[in-house]
């Protein structure tokens, strides 16, 4: 799914440099754009997805740990950690919203 999203994004924007249908085009792409985004359905479903990923990853670094155990250095089990703790307080705003 990203990768089509990508796709048509890098559609959109080679269509808007590559036209000369001018300023009043591209405002009107631009508006298109900001009315799907606000969609709260496709808000939704982004956040949905999100949340999959969210699941899927820390199964996958369960299985993982499980398998790695104590084998693994501890500059890398400092550094999981880290980032552990990052992801956990980037938690609390999904949307990107925080006033940092």
């Amino acid at each position: 799914m990203r990768y089509k999203l990508t796709f048509v994004a890098g559609l959109a924007l080679g269509y808007v440099i590559g036209t000369r249908a001018g300023r009043e085009r591209y405002e009107q792409l631009k508006k298109s754009a900001r009315q799907v985004a606000q969609n709260p359905a496709v808000r939704n479903t982004v956040e949905s997805a999100a949340q999959s990923g969210r699941e899927v990853a820390g199964k996958a670094f369960a299985s993982v740990s499980d398998k790695v155990g104590d084998r693994m250095p501890d500059s890398v089990a400092t550094r999981v950690r880290s980032l552990r703790e990052k992801s956990r307080a980037s938690e609390d705003d999904d949307w990107g919203t925080s006033n940092t």
